[in-house]
Protein backbone atom coordinates (compact mmCIF):
# COMPACT_ATOMS: atom_id res chain seq x y z
CA UNK A 1 0.00 0.00 0.00
CA UNK A 2 1.51 3.65 -1.02
CA UNK A 3 1.91 5.69 2.09
CA UNK A 4 -0.06 9.05 2.14
CA UNK A 5 2.05 12.05 0.72
CA UNK A 6 2.47 15.44 2.63
CA UNK A 7 3.81 18.62 1.06
CA UNK A 8 4.90 21.66 2.96
CA UNK A 9 6.18 25.28 2.00
CA UNK A 10 6.41 28.82 3.39
CA UNK A 11 5.41 31.90 2.42
CA UNK A 12 6.02 35.23 4.01
CA UNK A 13 6.86 34.26 7.44
CA UNK A 14 9.85 33.36 9.42
CA UNK A 15 9.80 29.48 8.75
CA UNK A 16 9.26 29.00 12.69
CA UNK A 17 6.49 26.36 11.53
CA UNK A 18 8.55 24.03 10.21
CA UNK A 19 11.20 24.65 12.75
CA UNK A 20 8.49 23.15 15.19
CA UNK A 21 7.62 19.96 12.74
CA UNK A 22 11.34 19.08 13.13
CA UNK A 23 10.61 19.22 16.80
CA UNK A 24 8.81 16.55 17.23
CA UNK A 25 11.75 15.04 17.79
CA UNK A 26 12.48 11.52 17.46
CA UNK A 27 8.60 11.27 16.13
CA UNK A 28 9.52 12.72 12.76
CA UNK A 29 11.26 8.49 12.38
CA UNK A 30 7.77 7.74 12.80
CA UNK A 31 6.55 10.14 10.88
CA UNK A 32 8.52 9.50 7.68
CA UNK A 33 7.69 5.46 8.26
CA UNK A 34 3.76 6.60 8.30
CA UNK A 35 4.25 9.57 4.88
CA UNK A 36 6.27 10.00 2.19
CA UNK A 37 7.59 13.72 1.52
CA UNK A 38 6.71 15.68 -1.90
CA UNK A 39 7.77 19.29 -2.43
CA UNK A 40 8.78 20.52 0.78
CA UNK A 41 11.78 22.09 2.15
CA UNK A 42 12.42 19.20 4.71
CA UNK A 43 13.13 17.20 1.55
CA UNK A 44 14.46 20.10 -0.80
CA UNK A 45 12.12 18.95 -3.50
CA UNK A 46 11.16 21.74 -4.81
CA UNK A 47 7.97 21.12 -7.30
CA UNK A 48 5.75 18.42 -6.90
CA UNK A 49 5.80 15.00 -8.31
CA UNK A 50 2.57 13.74 -7.56
CA UNK A 51 -0.58 14.39 -6.13
CA UNK A 52 -0.82 15.04 -2.43
CA UNK A 53 -2.89 13.99 0.39
CA UNK A 54 -2.08 16.86 2.87
CA UNK A 55 -0.20 20.27 2.26
CA UNK A 56 0.96 22.22 5.19
CA UNK A 57 1.33 26.34 4.54
CA UNK A 58 3.06 28.29 6.69
CA UNK A 59 3.59 32.06 6.18
CA UNK A 60 0.58 34.53 4.51
CA UNK A 61 0.38 36.29 0.78
CA UNK A 62 2.36 39.26 0.61
CA UNK A 63 3.03 39.07 -3.13
CA UNK A 64 2.39 37.60 -5.91
CA UNK A 65 4.75 34.74 -6.29
CA UNK A 66 2.91 33.59 -2.55
CA UNK A 67 -0.39 33.72 -3.79
CA UNK A 68 0.65 31.86 -7.25
CA UNK A 69 2.44 29.14 -4.49
CA UNK A 70 -0.64 29.05 -2.67
CA UNK A 71 -3.21 28.19 -5.54
CA UNK A 72 -0.44 25.37 -6.79
CA UNK A 73 -0.77 24.18 -2.93
CA UNK A 74 -4.37 24.33 -3.17
CA UNK A 75 -4.84 22.04 -6.91
CA UNK A 76 -2.23 19.59 -5.43
CA UNK A 77 -3.63 18.85 -2.16
CA UNK A 78 -6.26 16.88 -1.51
CA UNK A 79 -6.35 18.82 2.51
CA UNK A 80 -4.78 22.00 3.47
CA UNK A 81 -3.79 22.63 6.72
CA UNK A 82 -3.19 26.37 7.74
CA UNK A 83 -0.33 26.08 9.99
CA UNK A 84 0.68 29.15 12.61
CA UNK A 85 -0.47 32.70 12.95
CA UNK A 86 1.08 34.39 9.28
CA UNK A 87 -0.92 31.85 7.56
CA UNK A 88 -4.00 32.23 10.00
CA UNK A 89 -4.09 35.68 10.08
CA UNK A 90 -0.86 37.77 8.75
CA UNK A 91 1.46 37.53 12.06
CA UNK A 92 3.57 40.26 11.64
CA UNK A 93 4.38 40.82 8.41
CA UNK A 94 0.85 42.01 8.22
CA UNK A 95 1.56 44.62 10.35
CA UNK A 96 2.72 47.21 7.24
CA UNK A 97 -1.12 46.41 6.42
CA UNK A 98 -2.25 50.01 7.39
CA UNK A 99 0.89 51.47 5.80
CA UNK A 100 0.52 52.22 2.27
CA UNK A 101 3.08 49.95 0.64
CA UNK A 102 4.87 52.93 -1.49
CA UNK A 103 5.34 54.53 2.00
CA UNK A 104 6.99 51.16 3.15
CA UNK A 105 9.65 50.90 0.29
CA UNK A 106 10.18 54.06 0.59
CA UNK A 107 11.18 53.61 4.21
CA UNK A 108 13.26 50.60 3.39
CA UNK A 109 15.38 51.51 0.66
CA UNK A 110 15.30 55.15 0.52
CA UNK A 111 14.64 56.39 4.01
CA UNK A 112 16.80 53.37 5.60
CA UNK A 113 20.32 54.83 7.08
CA UNK A 114 22.25 51.36 6.07
CA UNK A 115 21.17 51.59 2.78
CA UNK A 116 23.96 53.13 0.15
CA UNK A 117 22.03 53.04 -3.51
CA UNK A 118 19.33 54.88 -2.34
CA UNK A 119 16.88 52.95 -4.54
CA UNK A 120 13.64 50.85 -5.00
CA UNK A 121 14.52 47.50 -6.80
CA UNK A 122 11.87 47.27 -9.13
CA UNK A 123 13.57 43.99 -11.64
CA UNK A 124 10.63 42.23 -13.65
CA UNK A 125 11.76 39.21 -11.76
CA UNK A 126 11.28 40.09 -8.56
CA UNK A 127 7.87 39.48 -7.18
CA UNK A 128 5.26 42.15 -7.01
CA UNK A 129 3.87 43.44 -3.46
CA UNK A 130 0.67 43.27 -2.63
CA UNK A 131 -1.45 45.75 -1.24
CA UNK A 132 -1.67 43.65 2.26
CA UNK A 133 -0.37 40.92 4.11
CA UNK A 134 -3.59 38.43 3.26
CA UNK A 135 -4.14 35.21 5.51
CA UNK A 136 -3.89 31.95 3.67
CA UNK A 137 -7.99 31.74 3.41
CA UNK A 138 -8.71 34.81 1.74
CA UNK A 139 -6.55 33.26 -1.02
CA UNK A 140 -7.90 29.49 -0.90
CA UNK A 141 -10.14 27.56 0.81
CA UNK A 142 -8.44 25.94 4.08
CA UNK A 143 -9.48 22.59 5.57
CA UNK A 144 -7.93 23.16 8.54
CA UNK A 145 -6.05 25.94 10.64
CA UNK A 146 -3.31 25.15 13.60
CA UNK A 147 -2.89 28.32 15.57
CA UNK A 148 0.28 29.38 17.35
CA UNK A 149 3.26 31.31 16.75
CA UNK A 150 4.95 28.91 15.84
CA UNK A 151 2.04 26.38 16.60
CA UNK A 152 3.63 23.56 18.97
CA UNK A 153 4.94 20.40 18.19
CA UNK A 154 2.88 18.54 19.56
CA UNK A 155 -0.11 20.28 18.02
CA UNK A 156 1.25 19.62 14.35
CA UNK A 157 1.76 15.50 15.62
CA UNK A 158 -1.72 15.44 16.62
CA UNK A 159 -3.06 16.78 13.63
CA UNK A 160 -0.85 14.98 11.64
CA UNK A 161 -1.80 11.71 12.92
CA UNK A 162 -5.18 12.33 13.31
CA UNK A 163 -5.59 13.02 9.47
CA UNK A 164 -3.34 9.98 8.66
CA UNK A 165 -5.22 7.79 10.43
CA UNK A 166 -8.66 8.74 9.39
CA UNK A 167 -10.05 10.01 12.10
CA UNK A 168 -11.58 13.60 13.54
CA UNK A 169 -9.36 16.29 13.84
CA UNK A 170 -10.50 16.36 17.47
CA UNK A 171 -7.49 18.13 19.44
CA UNK A 172 -7.19 18.50 23.07
CA UNK A 173 -7.06 21.72 25.06
CA UNK A 174 -3.60 20.86 26.41
CA UNK A 175 -2.36 20.79 22.81
CA UNK A 176 -4.29 24.39 21.95
CA UNK A 177 -3.69 25.81 25.28
CA UNK A 178 -0.45 28.84 25.55
CA UNK A 179 -0.27 29.11 29.50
Amino acid sequence: MQKPVVATTSLAGCFGCHMSILDIDERILDLIELVDFNKSPITDIKTFTRQCDIGIIEGGCCNNENVHILKEFRKNCKILISCGECALMGGLPAMRNGIPVKECLEEAYLKSPTVDDKIIPQDAELPIILDKVYPCHEIVKIDYFLPGCPPRADLIWDALTALLSGKPLNLEYETLKYD
